[in-house]
C-alpha cells in the first residue's frame, strides 16, 4: 500500500538487532535453523526488529544454484516455515524471491507469523567477485516498512554503496532509519572503508543506518562481519566484532520525518516498547593490519575445512617461510591435532632447513612424518634417461635437449620432478586418509609462475595464494610476536628464500628481490598499470618488462591452481580474468 502524510510528533525508541551469522551455501535447512535460533536470541534481547545478512537462506554467493528453479522454490518454502514462528518481533531475512525468469535478490519482512512483504534489491553489482546480473532481476522501486509510526527504509548491500536512490528516495519519503542486509566480502582494510561509506550515506540522507554484514568463509571469499549502526549525523553508535558471529543490539531514538515524496510502505505494525536500555557496544577493529589479515586467513581456512567435512589437513613443511606460515595458520585455525606436517627431504635439502621443518612441527604441537624422496628421484632419473637414439628436441623454453649433457631445460625438468614427486606423495596421503592438502604457494610466486604444476601446486586449498611474499614475512613476524616461544624459528625468517631444488639455489637467481617484485606486481596485477606507467615510477625497464612477461605467461598455471583465500583488492580468479591465449603485452 502507498501511504503519505504529515509528520508525527515525538520520538520512538526502537531496539534493533543485527544478526551477524555464518551461513553455509546450499544448506537451506541449516540456514533456516540458524535464523530461527537468532530470531529467538534477538527477541530475548528485547529487540523489535532483527536484520539478517543478504541471502541468508541460501548463503552467499550461491552462484549457479540460483539458476535452479527447484533450489529457489525450496528456499521460499523454508522462508514460510521460519515466518510461522516469528511473533513479537519483525525479522528481515534475505532470500531469492521466485519470479517468472531469474529470481530477485530480496529481503523478506517476517512478522505476525507470516511473510508480510519483500523488498527487491535495485542495484545489482557485476564487477570484481560479483556476477549478480547473471542470477537476479533488479527490483523496481525503493520501499519501507513502518514500525510504531517510524518509517524504516529497506536496501540490500550495493543499494547504499553509491549516493542517490534508493537510500535518498527512502529518506525523502520519510525514512528515519535505513536498514541494509549485506554480503560484502573482505579484503584488507575493507571493513573501515565500508564503515566510512555508511557514515557518508547517513550524513547525505539525514537518516540513521543499520547494516548487517555476513560473516564466514565461502571458497575463496571471506566475509568479515563488522556490522554497524550509524546515527543520522554519521556517528558510529555500535559495531560488531570482525570475523565471528555476533548479535549487535542497539537502541535508537527515531522521530518520524517530513515526507517530501511518496514512498511505498510494504508493512505497518506496532510492537511494545522495549524495557530498560540496551547499552551500545562498539567493538574495536583489529590492529595492526597483519592481525586483521591473519584472522581472515584463519576464518577462511577453518570454514573451508568445516563446511566441506574434512577431518584433518596435510601441509608439506620444507623449513621455508611459506610452508611454516601455512602450517601455523592451520594449527591456529583447526588445532594442532588436526594438522599433519609432511617432511620430504631430497639430496638438495640442507640439514638446517630439515631441522627447522621438524622444529616447526614440534613448536606447533602437530604430528610430523618424514618421507625421503632420494630413492624416488633416482627411479625417475633412470626412467627418463635418454636412450642411445634419443632425438634432440625443444624443451619447455625452446632450448635444445638431447644434444650432449644437461641443458637448462633438462635441469629445470629435473627440479620440477622433485616438486612433482612431493605433490604425488601428498595427494597419495590425501587419497589414503581423506584429508585436505594445503598448498603453500604465495601470490608473488603464483603471479610469475614460480611454481610447479602437479607439484607444489597440487592440493585442495591454497591458504596464502593471495598473500604477497613480503606480506608472508610480515604475517610470520606478527604471529611469532603472539606467543613465547614463537612457532616459526628465527632462522626461517633470516634465511634467503630458496626452493632447494638444486645445490645453492636461491629465489633471487630467477626473480628480482621480493621487495621490488611485489612492488611491480601490485602495480600490474592489482592496479592494472601499463609498462610505461610502472617504469615511470622508477622501476628499471628491463626488470619491469620481464616481470610482466612472466605474469602473462603464467596465466595457464593459475587456471589450474587450487582455490585460495582473497585478502587483497584484486585476487587471481574471480577478480582478475584474462585469456590464456592472448597476444597483448604490457
Amino acid at each position: 500500500m502507498r501511504q503519505t502524510g504529515g509528520m508525527a510528533r515525538g520520538t520512538q525508541r526502537i531496539r534493533v538487532a543485527l544478526a551477524q551469522v555464518n551461513t553455509t551455501v546450499g544448506d537451506l535447512e541449516g540456514n533456516a535453523a540458524l535464523v530461527r535460533d537468532w530470531v529467538a536470541k534477538a527477541r530475548d534481547a528485547g529487540a523489535q526488529l532483527v536484520v539478517f545478512p543478504e541471502q541468508t537462506l541460501t548463503g552467499y554467493p550461491a552462484e549457479d544454484l540460483w539458476l535452479k528453479p527447484h533450489f529457489v522454490e525450496r528456499a521460499a518454502a523454508r522462508l514460510g516455515e521460519i515466518a510461522a514462528a516469528v511473533e513479537g518481533i519483525v525479522a528481515l531475512v534475505g532470500f531469492p524471491e521466485p519470479a517468472a525468469g531469474h529470481p530477485y535478490n530480496s529481503v523478506a519482512v517476517l512478522a505476525d507469523g507470516a511473510v508480510q512483504a519483500a523488498y527487491r534489491k535495485l542495484l545489482l553489482p557485476n564487477y570484481g567477485v560479483f556476477d549478480e546480473r547473471r542470477y537476479f532481476e533488479p527490483g523496481e522501486s525503493p520501499a519501507a516498512i513502518e514500525l510504531n509510526g517510524v518509517r524504516v527504509g529497506l536496501t540490500i548491500c550495493e543499494d547504499i554503496w553509491f549516493p542517490g536512490a534508493p537510500a535518498s528516495a527512502e529518506a525523502s519519503g520519510g525514512a528515519a532509519l535505513i536498514v541494509n542486509p549485506s554480503a560484502s566480502p573482505y579484503h584488507h582494510g575493507k571493513g573501515l572503508a565500508r564503515e566510512d561509506m555508511i557514515r557518508t550515506r547517513a550524513r547525505e540522507t539525514g537518516a540513521a543506518f543499520a547494516v548487517c554484514n555476513l560473516v564466514g568463509g565461502q571458497d575463496e571469499l571471506v566475509f568479515d562481519g563488522h556490522s554497524v549502526v550509524v546515527s543520522a549525523g554519521g556517528e558510529t553508535l555500535a559495531r560488531a566484532p570482525q570475523f565471528r558471529e555476533a548479535l549487535l543490539v542497539c537502541d535508537l531514538e527515531l522521530a518520524p520525518r517530513e515526507r517530501r515524496s511518496e514512498l511505498e510502505v510494504l508493512w505497518s505494525g506496532q510492537l511494545p516498547a522495549p524495557g530498560g536500555r540496551a547499552e551500545p557496544v562498539v567493538h574495536p577493529t583489529l590492529e595492526p593490519e597483519e592481525a586483521e589479515i591473519y584472522a581472515a586467513l584463519e576464518l577462511g581456512l577453518r570454514d573451508y575445512v568445516a563446511k566441506n567435512g574434512f577431518e584433518r589437513v596435510l601441509v608439506a613443511v620444507s623449513g621455508g617461510i611459506d610452508s611454516a606460515l601455512v602450517a601455523t595458520i592451520a594449527a591456529d585455525a583447526l588445532g594442532p591435532e588436526r594438522v599433519l606436517c609432511v617432511i620430504m627431504p631430497s639430496p638438495h635439502s640442507s640439514e638446517e632447513t630439515q631441522a627447522d621443518a621438524r622444529q616447526i612441527a614440534r613448536n606447533l604441537g602437530a604430528e610430523a612424518i618424514e618421507i625421503p624422496i632420494e630413492g624416488i628421484m633416482r627411479a625417475y632419473e633412470e626412467a627418463l634417461a635418454p636412450g642411445d637414439g634419443a632425438r634432440p628436441g625443444a624443451g619447455e623454453h625452446g632450448v635444445e635437449v638431447g644434444t650432449g649433457g644437461p641443458s637448462p631445460a633438462a635441469a629445470l625438468a629435473a627440479e620440477n620432478v622433485q616438486a612433482r614427486i612431493r605433490g604425488n606423495l601428498m595427494m597419495a596421503l590425501s587419497n589414503r586418509y581423506g584429508w585436505l592438502v594445503l598448498t603453500t604457494g604465495n601470490k608473488s610466486e603464483m603471479s610469475v609462475g614460480y611454481a610447479t604444476l602437479y607439484g607444489d601446486m597440487a592440493g585442495g586449498f591454497a591458504v596464502i595464494k593471495d598473500v604477497p611474499k613480503t606480506l608472508v614475512y610480515r604475517l610470520a613476524r606478527y604471529r611469532n610476536g603472539l606467543s613465547d616461544p614463537p612457532p616459526i624459528p628465527a632462522s626461517v625468517l633470516e634465511r634467503a628464500p630458496s626452493a632447494e631444488l638444486r645445490p645453492g639455489q636461491r629465489d633471487e637467481d630467477s626473480l628480482p628481490p621480493y621487495e621490488l617484485l611485489d612492488r611491480i606486481l601490485a602495480a600490474y596485477v592489482e592496479d592494472d598499470r601499463s609498462l610505461e606507467e610502472i617504469v615511470g615510477d622508477g622501476i628499471p625497464p628491463d626488470v619491469a618488462r620481464e616481470v610482466i612477461a612472466m605474469v602473462d605467461r603464467a596465466e595457464y598455471k593459475r587456471r589450474q591452481a587450487a582455490p585460495g583465500i582473497k585478502i587483497t583488492p584484486k585476487a587471481f580468479g574471480r577478480d582478475r580474468r584474462l585469456p590464456i591465449t592472448n597476444r597483448f603485452r604490457g
